[in-house]
């Protein structure tokens, strides 16, 4: 998305994967921004140890989450490599 924002003009700066999608100047689905959203809830979770009342990220996400979050996010690169080709 931050090659998107780049290649229309913009700056971009951030992590957080729902506000880079609707800061964009062109119409995005908001399925889209949901998917974001759904990813943004992986953010530090899963990368920080304590970040969960109990037990290591590893334990909190298995297959679904998995899957999940690799359909969210392949929809979001498909998105974006349409408005740049």
């Amino acid at each position: 998305m931050k090659a998107l924002h780049l290649h229309l003009g913009q700056e971009a700066w951030g992590h957080v994967v729902a506000k880079l999608l609707s800061d964009l100047p062109v119409q995005v689905p908001e399925r889209l921004i949901e998917a974001a959203r759904v990813l943004d809830t992986f953010y530090i979770p899963a990368r920080y140890p304590n970040s969960h009342p109990e037990g290591a990220p590893f334990v909190h996400y298995g297959t679904l989450q998995s899957e999940e979050g690799i359909r969210h996010a392949g929809q979001i690169v498909a998105f974006v490599r349409s408005q740049m080709a």
